[in-house]
């Protein structure tokens, strides 16, 4: 059976950006994929623990780097949350997750239905992230964030949902992906 992230997670003690790297890298290997430059560059910078804008095309891999960013935080006792603006595609997140770390390690909140929020790794819309930034700010347990569709930053109407949590969670890392971004 081939192994999940959640079984690539050293547990050896050795969570260094090197062995996190190379269980993530042999994770790739192990599915057949081979990273496209881009998707190169920003994982490296996650395992670097840096904030990351990633503005690929649809297709090109995004979801893959996200991922990374999630193995990482998981691996370091980290909070990591994934939003974006559609309730579906939360969803579909969400399972899309629990394949990749397990189901108790991964929660859901998106308004209509809610599943282990106090789980490592949390999938919600942007306006959930939002509500937890105003409410709790820099107190919140929130250590790494995945923004896709970073270009709704820019949307008058629902922009703010994206705003906020840059503003006010100044301990938290962001991965911001978008396909539409622009220059």
């Amino acid at each position: 059976m081939a192994k999940t992230l959640y079984d690539l997670i050293p547990h050896d003690g050795n969570l260094s950006s090197d062995n996190l790297l190379g269980k993530f890298l042999d994770y790739v290997a192990s599915r057949r994929l081979t990273l496209y430059p881009a998707q190169e560059e920003a994982i490296l910078e996650l395992c670097e623990e840096k904030n990351v804008i990633l503005n690929t095309p649809t297709g090109s891999g995004k979801s893959l780097v996200a991922s990374a960013m999630h193995f990482t935080s998981l691996a370091r006792s980290r909070r990591s949350v994934y939003t974006c603006p559609i309730k579906a595609l939360v969803n579909e997140k969400w399972r899309d997750l629990c394949r990749e770390f397990g189901p108790d390690n991964v929660g859901l909140s998106t308004g209509d239905a809610t599943v282990n929020r106090g789980a490592p790794i949390l999938c919600c819309t942007a306006e959930i992230l939002a509500n937890i930034a105003l409410r709790e700010g820099a107190e919140a347990a929130v250590d790494d964030v995945v923004m896709d569709e970073f270009h709704w930053y820019a949307d008058r109407d629902r922009g703010v949902a994206w705003q906020g949590p840059l503003l006010t969670l100044p301990q938290t890392r962001f991965l911001l992906m978008s396909a539409t971004l622009g220059e």
